[in-house]
């Protein structure tokens, strides 16, 4: 275990530990829209600055990235970390400006009016699509494309998937709601990425309700059983309950 003071208080956290969990771990909220539990650190968003001091010398840093170190104070409430994270959150509010929730933060962290030229964009490029997708799914269906003021994420040459299985991960973690998934008939399609999957039609009442790579993947990859793969969660929740029902007798 390592000890660190964040605002005062000690805390002891294992070795690995970033600065950030070592903050929550005493209830410090500290703002984060790159952030996911579930999936590697990457720092891009630059909200969750915080003071880290070691043998008297202060440095900025992002506190989602840094590993915890013996003996390190760190302070996440100064008045340099508040504007800057104002700052920050300025230029996300130019990049985005009608991401509700991106104007929501920013209103949070006090930011009243915004000085910089809007881009009229709705992606962050936060990374949190790309890593749930690779790291998670293990399909790289996505990835930043581009660099400077064109860098963006999208599929390999900005064309339709071959690797996509529609499972919504990436639309889940997106903090600014821009990855729109829509069920057209027997179609799923993602818009943004210019991709357009079957859906499989349930066995039992014939609504269509998941890709048929999502499904084949599972398949491969679970002890689910076909008989549950093939129906819709409602005609799922059905058999597994008359299961149970039955073992209950």
């Amino acid at each position: 275990m390592i000890r660190i003071e964040i605002d005062g208080n000690a805390v002891e956290v294992a070795e690995g530990s970033t600065v950030l969990e070592a903050a929550r771990k005493l209830g410090i909220d500290i703002p984060t829209l790159c952030h996911h539990a579930g999936l590697t650190p990457y720092g891009a968003c630059r909200l969750c600055v915080v003071e880290v001091e070691q043998r008297g010398r202060k440095r900025i840093e992002s506190s989602c990235t840094r590993p915890v170190e013996p003996d390190m104070v760190v302070r996440t409430d100064t008045d340099d970390l508040r504007e800057y994270r104002r700052t920050t959150a300025e230029l996300l509010v130019a990049q985005c400006p009608d991401s509700k929730p991106i104007r929501e933060l920013a209103e949070r962290l006090g930011v009243q009016n915004v000085r910089f030229e809007g881009r009229g964009m709705e992606c962050i490029l936060c990374g949190l699509c790309t890593r749930a997708c690779q790291q998670k799914i293990g399909t790289p269906a996505i990835s930043f494309i581009h660099r400077g003021v064109d860098r963006k994420v999208a599929t390999p040459f900005e064309i339709q998937s071959d690797v996509c299985i529609g499972c919504g991960a990436c639309a889940r973690v997106c903090p600014t709601g821009c990855i729109a998934i829509e069920d057209m008939g027997n179609k799923r399609v993602l818009r943004v990425f210019n991709t357009e999957l079957e859906l499989q039609a349930c066995s039992e009442c014939g609504a269509y309700f998941a890709p048929q790579r999502m499904i084949d993947r599972l398949k491969t990859e679970t002890e689910v059983t076909e008989g549950l793969l093939t129906r819709c969660p409602a005609c799922r929740r059905q058999a597994i309950g008359a299961v149970l029902r039955q073992a209950m007798r």
